[in-house]
């Protein structure tokens, strides 16, 4: 039996693009916290600790892609699991996640 990952990794360049260009909604699994001290420009806040019962009202259409980051990537990549287990279809991972952004911050 073929095993398909839950979400794939994507690098910052390739996460830029993939912003610049539309092709999935920027998601933010840090703390409010967090988010307000810096964050991607244009990505929605949707914590970790909140992703299970938040993440239909935030992320309402499980067919449209999600790109997940939190500060370091381990917290996306849960994020990004979870995601999957409640169906949604087509996720990527900031690898390194914010520390790793060497682009612009808000």
């Amino acid at each position: 039996m073929f095993f398909q990952s839950a979400y794939t990794d994507v690098t910052p360049a390739e996460a830029l693009v993939m912003i610049q260009e539309e092709k999935a909604v920027l998601t933010d699994v840090r703390e409010s916290s967090e988010y307000a001290e810096s964050h991607i420009p244009g990505a929605v806040l949707l914590p970790l600790s909140v992703l299970s019962e938040k993440a239909e009202e935030v992320l309402p259409d499980p067919s449209v892609p999600v790109l997940v980051y939190c500060r370091s990537g381990v917290r996306s990549v849960k994020a990004a699991k979870i995601l999957a287990s409640m169906g949604y279809k087509e996720i990527y991972n900031l690898k390194g996640g914010f520390l790793a952004w060497p682009y612009e911050r808000t």
